[in-house]
């Protein structure tokens, strides 16, 4: 590694000088040289100033931000061979969370990203309503319940409370009704029932660390579906003991695993990708990308 480049969010930083200033240390310290610095705008968020750091000759480039930020520099690296390394700034960090890489101090997650190594991850990639428009998610992505948990919550809130503030319109959104879906792995039998929520997942780890799908791996080469329908008050109790328990799968939350899947509903429906809330939708089609996305992550990993 020589030449290192920061997409960063300055929606997201406090004082970014400062911010940029223990960058900059930490890399003169390891006698790497000062990194190229590029921060987003509200009309790119990501993917140009990474292809600009490319241009430029980076050999590691760095998401500063939240997880849209992340999301948007990972979709220009996937598929090729420069590390994306990640510095904490938003609220959910969930990939980082999802690796295992410290979320509360920019020192340390400097740490893993100039002491540690590179692995390779899996890549979901998500079209919506037979667009041909690829999105890419790292985390995962969801239909309904979560999706309106993401679009609702309030920022305010967010950067008082930090993640906990999602707590509070998913309650709210857990009043709303449910809704029909038709989820077909891409290897198996099609199923349709009323839900709250679909969520695909490349990792099944929440914020907060709960276990949405324990058995979701972030190399496996596979994707994790769970179809959440809680019936009445018993049925959301079973669902949330199951989810803090990582328990077993059950009438109320179906868990499914494919290279891919499909989602269709009656009515449009709230998405979220990686905690972005992208609109309302009717069908989505998933996709994993094996191996895609080098990142770098704490050297002790296995």
């Amino acid at each position: 590694m020589t030449h290192l480049a920061v997409v960063a969010n300055p929606s997201k930083l406090d004082d970014a000088e400062k911010t940029r200033a223990v960058i900059d240390a930490a890399c003169a310290a390891r006698g790497l040289e000062r990194p190229l610095w590029i921060e987003t705008t509200v009309e790119d968020p990501g993917s140009g100033q990474t292809r600009e750091a490319l241009d430029q000759g980076a050999d590691l480039v760095c998401a500063l931000g939240g997880d849209g930020t992340v999301r948007a520099v990972a979709e220009v690296l996937a598929g090729g061979d420069v590390p994306l390394g990640l510095l904490p700034a938003g609220t959910g960090n969930l990939l980082a969370r999802a690796l295992g890489l410290p979320v509360d101090s920019l020192e340390d997650a400097l740490a893993v990203v100039l002491d540690g190594r590179t692995s390779r991850i899996d890549v979901g990639t998500l079209t919506l309503d037979g667009s041909d428009d690829e999105h890419v998610f790292l985390v995962m992505a969801g239909m309904g319940l979560d999706a309106e948990t993401m679009a609702h919550a309030d920022e305010r809130l967010k950067g008082v409370l930090g993640w906990p503030a999602y707590l509070v319109s998913g309650v709210k959104a857990a009043a709303r009704g449910g809704f029909t879906a038709r989820v077909q792995p891409r290897d198996g039998h099609a199923t349709s029932r009323t839900v709250r929520a679909v969520v695909i997942g490349n990792s099944g780890t929440l914020t907060g660390g709960m276990e949405l799908m324990p058995d979701a791996q972030l190399d496996d080469g596979l994707l994790d579906a769970a179809v959440i329908a809680p019936s009445g008050l018993p049925g959301w109790i079973r669902t949330i003991r199951t989810v803090l328990t990582a328990g077993r799968a059950h009438e109320h939350l179906e868990r499914y695993q494919s290279t891919g899947f499909r989602v269709s509903t009656q009515h449009p429906t709230a998405v979220q990708l990686d905690g972005d809330a992208v609109g309302e939708h009717r069908k989505l089609e998933s996709h994993v990308r094996p191996a895609a996305l080098p990142v770098r992550v704490l050297a002790t990993n296995a």
